[in-house]
């Protein structure tokens, strides 16, 4: 009797990388997490031992040699033509017999989030970007990376959350609770020493720097009214990329279409998702629903997609009834 053919689905993150292995019924049978995908920051060669090491260890802990077809979602894929080969050809290692496609990590949140269905999803995790597919065509927004935008991100709140303290420090706006958390995070003798803190350190690498996205939410928490309108400009960052999405995926007026989220910023349930919910209600005719499946279990349903195979509702309610604790790239 032929055994049940496997898919895999690796959703890269520019902080970590979840990999998941996951048979034509929808059973999870392995998954596994790394760290960043970003090549820009790991170099190419780095990626290419993320991916043989994840691959290797979700093979080997189903007893798989090779999945029948996977779907790679790397960040920062499509965005510098120079790269493509050399990202294509990257788990040639690991997957020697090919039977893989390459997208950006966006895809995965995408088929995760809407189980492959029409729809847009806003990712705000260490990046920000908009993805969408209606009618047989596909449109993105946002993704243009920490110096050019990615607003609403991780990496976004952070960097503003610095400048807000710059501010805070030289009277250009009230002092908040902001401005404690990071003299005390970075443990300040005085408020221009982190200057050096952040150029002459580690620290400024772009993973690590979006994870000072959480003092911005601390002070939030605590009641400052800067950091609260912060988050909620973020908000209506992520909310202007759908309407992006929307129009380049030309939807009539009027014509209701899902919407749904993924990524860490979004557990910030109080001062950005309650936001972002208001603001996308106000913006046009969208029906949000909350992800149905993590990305990376997105990506392992995408990998079913390509190699056509049918996706069912048995299939979708076993996938979603084993995929919790799947972690997010």
């Amino acid at each position: 009797m032929e055994s049940l053919r496997t898919f895999l689905g690796v959703d890269g993150g520019g902080s970590k990388t979840a990999f998941v292995l996951i048979d034509e019924q929808g059973h999870v049978l392995a998954r596994h997490t790394e760290g960043s995908a970003y090549y820009l920051e790991i170099g190419l060669g780095g990626l290419r031992a993320l991916l043989t090491r994840g691959i290797g260890a979700v093979l080997r802990q189903a007893s798989v040699s090779e999945p029948h077809y996977a779907f790679l979602g790397l960040p920062a894929y499509g965005e510098d033509s120079r790269a493509q080969k050399e990202l294509d050809s990257a788990a040639w290692g690991a997957l020697p017999g090919r039977r893989y496609h390459c997208g950006n990590d966006m895809v995965c949140g995408w088929a995760g989030a809407l189980a492959c269905q029409d729809g847009i999803n806003i990712v705000a995790g260490t990046g920000s970007i908009a993805y969408g597919e209606y009618a047989g065509q596909q449109a993105r927004a946002g993704g243009w990376g920490e110096l050019i935008g990615d607003e609403g991100s991780a990496y976004w709140l952070a960097r503003e959350g610095l400048t807000l303290f710059g501010r805070m420090s030289d009277g250009r706006a009230s002092c908040g609770a902001l401005h404690t958390l990071v003299r005390q995070h970075f443990s300040l003798t005085h408020d221009l020493d982190l200057c050096g803190a952040i150029y002459n350190q580690p620290v400024s690498a772009r993973s690590q720097l979006a994870e000072l996205a959480r003092l911005v939410v601390q002070a939030a928490e605590a009641g400052d009214a800067a950091a609260r309108a912060l988050l909620t400009r973020g908000a209506e960052e992520l909310v202007a990329a759908i309407g992006a999405v929307r129009r380049s995926l030309k939807v009539p007026d009027g014509q209701s279409i899902p919407v749904s989220y993924s990524g860490s910023l979004f557990q910030v349930r109080e001062f950005l998702l309650q936001p972002f919910t208001r603001a996308l209600a106000a913006s046009g005719a969208y029906e949000l629903i909350p992800p149905r499946l993590p990305p990376a279990v997105g990506a392992a349903l995408y990998a079913m997609k390509l190699s056509r195979r049918p996706i069912g509702p048995a299939l979708l309610e076993t996938l979603a009834r084993e995929s919790a604790g799947v972690p997010s790239g």
